[in-house]
């Protein structure tokens, strides 16, 4: 495990566990999901296992050069299926026609924009399984009335159903973090559409929280009139108290009101 050099700069710790491993693998269902695609593989644990698997068809995509040189030479078997670019710069339809599920040990200094990224793509993307900072993972898995939940959260939580699957210890990666990992999955909820404009929702979420201490009648304050601020008592709560349902209900209000 000593061939590939972990970069600081690009967030690299190496998961050096085939237990683990393995597990991670096998925590992907991809019901009928011919293609998976794996972030940053490093060298390559997890992506054995997924070779093994004869369902899929891998790709990997990986920023790390000596990464790709390592993979190119002790996995032949991913032939011409490595994208060696930065995943959040791609345009991912260039390389998927069909849905394809996500899998990966996320660098950990990008972990939340992947998860923008997979927003950004949820109508293609129906399942995530990704091993993250612990602390992030139960950000994104918990619910209302938490400290913890917050814009990931809920933006997730509208179009997924999330599990917090199991946490990893430090001892496992090398260089070992200086934070417990966890593994979580992110299967598509029933949810095409919300029930209202998801750009002013996806708006209203993150107005609300980059101003979390404050109730919604002060951090939304530019987006509603004045009387309906007054009227309607779920302006005098604070973002972390309200669930999905009630954003979209927010929304909708606003919508009402233009």
């Amino acid at each position: 495990m000593t061939n590939v050099r972990a970069k600081k700069n690009l967030g690299q710790h190496f998961l050096k566990d085939q237990n683990i491993a393995h597990k991670i693998v096998d925590s992907l269902q991809a019901d009928g999901i011919h293609h998976v695609l794996e972030i940053g593989p490093g060298m390559g644990v997890l992506t054995g296992f997924l070779l093994q698997n004869t369902n899929y068809q891998t790709t990997v995509v990986e920023i790390d050069r000596e990464s790709v040189d390592y993979l190119n030479k002790h996995l032949p078997a991913l032939e011409d299926r490595i994208i060696s670019k930065d995943f959040l710069k791609l345009n991912l339809n260039e390389f998927f026609q069909e849905p394809f599920a996500i899998i990966g040990n996320f660098p950990y200094n990008i972990s939340s924009q992947i998860f923008f990224k997979v927003l950004e793509y949820r109508h293609q993307v129906p399942e995530v399984v990704g091993m993250i900072q612990k602390e992030v993972a139960e950000r994104i898995a918990t619910g209302p009335g938490s400290k913890t939940y917050g814009i990931l959260s809920v933006l997730l939580q509208a179009y997924y159903d999330i599990d917090y699957l199991f946490t990893v210890h430090e001892n496992v990666f090398i260089p070992p973090p200086k934070v417990k990992s966890a593994v979580i999955r992110l299967r598509r909820n029933e949810t095409q559409k919300l029930d209202c404009d998801e750009k002013l929702f996806f708006q209203l979420v993150k107005a609300g929280f980059n101003q979390r201490r404050k109730t919604l009648r002060n951090s939304l304050k530019a987006f509603i009139r004045d009387e309906t601020l007054k009227q309607d008592l779920i302006f005098s709560k604070r973002p972390e108290q309200l669930s999905v349902n009630d954003f979209e209900r927010i929304t909708r209000l606003i919508q009402d009101q233009s």
